[in-house]
């Protein structure tokens, strides 16, 4: 089943149950799918790798409002970003632990022996597709500059 196929179900079912917080989310969702879909140059349907990134960026969209409306001391919306994230999370693919991350990191810089910061860009364009879904872009980026500064010293 595609992942819109199973939106429009959780959809339903949501509507059924009346449960508010989990078809806000799902209906964001559904809405970024049709603008992917409508986009220029779009096909009939998108790929499961770019519906990992349409996925990741709703997550990452929700953490940045969230940061803001904590320091705003909104809590009424902070909230509601935080249970949107935790509906949008629930079809990405468990996130790597931050062992794990530095193992697939440590590998894939064996590989391309990359030995100091200036490589950085070389690892993390393979980095980003090796561990797209599994970990944030942020997470990658420090972790394979920390990785590369040790390495270099």
């Amino acid at each position: 089943m595609s992942l819109e196929q199973t939106i429009n179900e959780r959809i339903k079912t949501a509507m059924l149950a009346r449960d508010e917080k989990s078809l806000r989310a799902l209906r964001a969702i559904k809405a970024a799918i049709l603008l992917a879909k409508t986009a220029e140059g779009a096909g009939t349907s998108i790929s499961t790798e770019e519906e990992m990134k349409m996925l990741q960026k709703l997550v990452k969209q929700r953490k940045d409002s969230l940061e803001i409306f904590r320091s705003q001391q909104r809590a009424d919306l902070a909230q509601k970003e935080e249970e949107e994230i935790e509906v949008i999370e629930q079809f990405l693919p468990k996130a790597l632990s931050a062992e794990a991350l530095r193992e697939a990191l440590q590998r894939i810089i064996r590989e391309l022996g990359a030995s100091s910061p200036a490589d950085l860009g070389k690892v993390m364009g393979r980095a980003s597709k090796e561990l797209a879904g599994k970990a944030e872009g942020k997470a990658i980026s420090e972790m394979v500059k920390s990785i590369l500064q040790s390495s270099a010293q």
